[in-house]
């Protein structure tokens, strides 16, 4: 086979071009493009396999193999050279197939006569839809031109693949964005959700993947680049705040932008034939194949930037910008790959759920969502190349699965599940009011969770006592600047009047980790998680932290005022910040402004150091609150944002409860409120075991409310504590099970 030229590349790419144009149907097309592509390459096979299902690869079209193989031949995902081309999204080139490692003979195709042998993967953004194939009898690798010009080809293919252009009989050529799918995630926040996908950033449609004129084509692409260069350079230049790793971020933007190599492979493929829009979304395409097998954090976030920057070119190409105009569907269902929280705040209760292919347990994309009680599902891999907007669209928070597009025997069982969530709430309505006591007589106060205004209706629909948490920082983390006092404690009037007379404990600034101020310099840590956060920030920089305390005392104005202090880990920590308290009342007095009627400074217990700190904190410290989520974490030793060890130990592991039990009794020795908060403290069964230890508040969730003092109403703590002791006696693990089974047979 001879080497190709730019010319005869854009001449197959005009043939294929006048065959899509036919009003024909999808599989005589295929056909028509196998000989073509035979012709023009002068090879005597050409093939084209399709995706059936995510693990099956079909035989849909061959110029050269016998006709009979086709709809007939199937392989698995990495099964022979073909399989291998789809596993790993790379070409594969050799003289002689048959001794190829992993080569699978198929003799019903009579392929057995070819030796060489040519797989390029068709590939969209990342989504693998099947293998181009070229074979011939004499033995040759084929030149990097020859295979150049087969991607090439490859792309055009699925583009039209994407845009309906081969659709027929069989799952192989069954439309794309049509079939029933499930995308297995982590749970953000639970609740379940029905309704219909909108698409944060929608999908960039290239209608038109081949070029009518190269030169043209080719000062489209230098225009758009050069307005993407532009558009890189007021960023970088108007961005940057002194925070090394953003400005890293955005300096790799415009390297990315002003990429010689990027910008020359862009052209080339314009060159063969392909269109601007086309040609970047090639290269985009080879770039996302790569970003699947970089193990590297650090590597395969540089080519998230290079992938978003290829969107931002796409779009100034095409003219579709983030707005397309599309209207948001009834009961929306935000997709995205990840949002910020004022993204997220700008929908507010607009949405029904959330989907994103990334986020984390403790991303604010969960804070927010968890404060508008809007079922989020994260990380969904994938689920952005699949969904278009309006699809129909199932969410279950509960166990972190998605349905898109589902079937009718899904949807009815999924519509029966949300309808005995919503019987179970009104059942919940009849004991609001109720106190969560006991059949032993103990009671429980259980508060609610919040961080936003909208979350203050919730405290009386759900019958919550009073505020247990009210986290500060969603305030600071929406905005580009940091928000003035003035603001502030015009909010925090605003919560105090929404809860009228019941408690609301405010928790100062909890930043760091994985809470970061866009307008504050983030310095390098290893591990933030372990690092400078939440009241070691407050204390190094005593500025913020003062402003917001004269703030909360202000939007006291006369009425009790709960401060609390987060992260707190040695003592001294918190005889500082509560110096720190102390002062800024008695300079607020001076000032002449009206003081609480009564203030409580609390820390909140989230590091195990806490738990054996001296007598005299306890005696100091006017509530403790346990954080939970921290404090399980750093307990095993197992970061709550890693997937693989997260769900690994459980709450209700006998070690951990001794450990809370030894907290209830330092507090119960020196008469210290205390309070369990934290995503465990909504869950009835470990709310129970909570109760049984000593525990009298529970701050969770507004919708945990119910279930949890549902199920104390109907159980004896002194019973439960008994199951607690036995199991341990016995060695158990955990006390889940013999708690389970007590609660089967008691209620």
């Amino acid at each position: 086979m001879p080497e190709r030229t730019e010319s005869e590349s854009r001449k197959l790419l005009g043939r294929l071009r006048d065959t899509l144009a036919e009003d024909s149907a999808g599989q005589t097309r295929l056909d028509r493009i196998t000989h073509i592509i035979a012709d023009s390459m002068q090879t005597e096979v050409c093939s084209i396999y399709l995706f059936r299902d995510a693990d099956t690869l079909e035989l849909c079209a061959t110029e050269g193999l016998k006709a009979e193989a086709v709809h007939q031949t199937r392989m698995r995902l990495g099964e022979g050279l073909v399989g291998r081309v789809a596993k790993t999204a790379r070409a594969i080139n050799t003289a002689n197939a048959p001794q190829e490692k992993g080569f699978r003979f198929m003799p019903e195709t009579g392929e057995e006569i070819y030796s060489s042998f040519l797989g390029v993967p068709i590939q969209r953004l990342g989504e693998r839809l099947g293998v181009l194939v070229v074979q011939s009898k004499v033995a040759r690798s084929y030149s990097e031109d020859e295979i150049y010009a087969l991607e090439v080809v490859a792309m055009v293919l699925a583009e039209m693949t994407e845009l309906g252009a081969f659709v027929g009989e069989g799952a192989a050529l069954s439309a794309l964005h049509k079939q029933p799918q499930m995308f297995r995630g982590s749970v953000g926040q639970e609740g379940a959700a029905e309704g219909n996908v909108y698409l944060h950033e929608p999908r960039v449609v290239v209608t038109n993947p081949i070029a009518d004129d190269p030169h043209a084509e080719l000062r489209r692409l230098d225009d758009a680049v050069q307005k993407l260069r532009g558009v890189v350079d007021h960023m970088v230049s108007h961005v940057k705040n002194g925070d090394r790793e953003q400005d890293e971020v955005l300096e790799t933007y415009r390297m990315f932008a002003n990429s010689r190599s990027w910008m020359r492979r862009m052209q080339e493929d314009i060159s063969r034939g392909l269109s601007a829009e086309a040609a970047v979304e090639k290269e985009q395409s080879s770039a996302r194949a790569r970003m699947e097998e970089v193990a590297d954090a650090y590597l395969r976030e540089r080519l998230h930037d290079l992938d978003d920057l290829s969107n931002r070119l796409l779009r100034i190409l095409t003219g579709q910008g983030a707005d397309t105009g599309a209207e948001m569907p009834e009961n929306p269902i935000l997709l995205a790959r990840n949002i910020g929280p004022g993204e997220l705040l700008e929908y507010g209760r607009k949405l029904k759920g959330i989907v994103l292919e990334e986020g984390s347990v403790g991303s604010h994309a969960a804070i927010v969502a968890r404060a508008l009680a809007i079922p989020l599902v994260i990380q969904a891999p994938k689920i952005l190349t699949e969904a278009l907007n309006g699809d129909h669209i199932l969410v279950d928070g509960e166990q972190g699965i998605v349905h898109l597009r589902p079937e009718e025997t899904v949807v009815r069982a999924f519509r029966e599940k949300i309808a005995m969530l919503e019987q179970a709430q009104e059942r919940y309505v009849g004991i609001r009011e109720k106190p969560a006591e006991t059949l032993d007589g103990k009671v429980v106060a259980l508060t609610m969770n919040a961080g936003l205004m909208a979350d203050l209706p919730s405290l009386e629909g759900s019958g919550a006592e009073g505020v247990g948490l009210f986290r500060t920082e969603l305030q600071f983390l929406v905005r580009s600047t940091v928000p003035k006092r003035g603001e502030l404690a015009a909010l925090y009037s605003r919560v105090l009047d929404a809860a009228q007379t019941k408690r609301v404990v405010f928790r100062t600034l909890d930043i760091g980790s994985d809470k970061v101020l866009p307008y504050m310099k983030r310095p390098e840590e290893p591990n933030p998680a372990l690092g400078w956060r939440a009241i070691r920030v407050g204390l190094d920089k005593p500025g913020v932290m003062r402003m917001q305390l004269q703030a909360l005392v202000r939007a006291a104005n006369g009425r009790p005022l709960s401060v609390m202090f987060p992260f707190v880990a040695q003592f001294e920590e918190f005889k500082d910040a509560r110096r720190l308290m102390l002062d800024t009342l008695e300079h607020e007095d001076k000032l002449g402004h009206v003081m609480p009627e009564s203030y409580e400074i609390g820390a909140m217990l989230e590091t195990p150091s806490l738990a054996f700190a001296p007598q005299q904190f306890f005696e100091m410290a006017d509530f403790i609150s346990i954080g939970g989520n921290d404090l399980k974490q750093f307990f095993f030793a197992a970061d709550r944002e890693n997937e693989l060890v997260r769900k690994r130990y459980d709450t209700l592991n006998v070690s951990y409860l001794g450990f809370l039990e030894m907290i209830v009794g330092r507090c119960n020795d020196t008469h210290t409120p205390l309070s369990f908060c934290g995503e465990d403290a909504g869950r009835p069964l470990e709310a129970l075991c909570f109760a049984a230890i000593g525990m009298r508040a529970l701050s969770m969730r507004p919708a945990s409310i119910g279930p949890v003092k549902h199920l104390l109403r109907r159980s004896n703590l002194d019973d439960a504590k008994a199951v607690i002791d036995l199991a341990r006696k016995d060695g158990a693990q955990s006390v889940r099970p013999a708690m389970m089974d007590f609660l089967q047979n008691s209620l």
